[in-house]
């Protein structure tokens, strides 16, 4: 297991630095199911850490790749109860659920014969391939609707084919589908042009939600850096994400 290493400056720094979302909505907080944390006790100590910086409640959403990660609800409902008993069992209480971070490729037109799992309500967290736009993508989209559900299409900024085109952000908000931006995104983490898409986004509003996307320590430090950061506190507390509604 990895430990998040205390910086010497760690307690002068403000503790609710997430207080302005209270709901994380991505995550990979499901011990052995994907890339995210390896075990229980890594869990813990992410979610705790989470809660120390202002989170208030948790929808943590595995990825469901069937190339990679042929998860459903019943691969995860072991590992998500062991972590809601050792929640339990440190007396640290905070709301933890989960969803999913679905992959949309082939794969996904016969997942979404059957109940998908969701944020809140009918919203489902989607993600797309990093390399090119797949040419169903609109497709799938409207499938999504027509079946009932609200596609809320994971880190946009990070596509970088969108870059290049002004009005793709546009295009996919006219569709009904909504933009989940990765506070690492807003940090640098990913690189400048992530970083500048991302700032893009918040000063034209694209943006519907933020996650931390949060799957290991590097993650966790970067996040908590934040912390340090006055002119990106200042815009992420004043941008109007829908977090805080569900």
């Amino acid at each position: 297991m990895l430990f998040f290493r205390k910086r010497k400056n760690e307690a002068a720094l403000p503790a609710q630095v997430l207080a302005f979302m209270e709901t994380d909505i991505h995550s990979h907080l499901l011990p052995g199911i994907d890339d995210g944390v390896p075990d229980t006790a890594t869990a813990v100590y992410f979610i705790e850490q989470l809660q120390l910086m202002g989170i208030k409640k948790i929808i943590t959403t595995p990825h469901i790749m069937m190339d990679r990660y042929p998860n459903s609800a019943i691969t995860m409902a072991t590992p998500y109860q062991e972590v809601l008993d050792a929640l339990t069992a440190k007396n640290i209480p905070i709301p933890l659920y989960h969803a999913a971070e679905y992959y949309m490729d082939e794969q996904f037109e016969a997942l979404m014969q059957k109940p998908l799992l969701t944020l809140s309500g009918n919203m489902v967290l989607v993600e797309i391939s990093f390399m090119s736009a797949p040419p169903q993508l609109h497709k799938w989209l409207f499938d999504l609707q027509s079946a009932g559900y609200q596609p809320v299409l994971a880190h946009p900024e990070r596509y970088a084919y969108f870059h290049s085109n002004a009005d793709a952000y546009r295009q996919l908000k006219n569709q009904g589908c909504l933009l989940q931006i990765n506070l690492l995104s807003l940090t640098g983490y990913y690189g400048k042009h992530i970083q500048q898409a991302a700032e893009k986004m918040l000063d034209t509003q694209m943006a519907d939600l933020i996650g931390t996307d949060l799957h290991h320590e590097k993650h966790l430090q970067a996040i908590a850096n934040i912390a340090t950061n006055k002119k990106l506190r200042k815009v992420l507390e004043h941008y109007p994400f829908r977090n805080k509604t569900l």
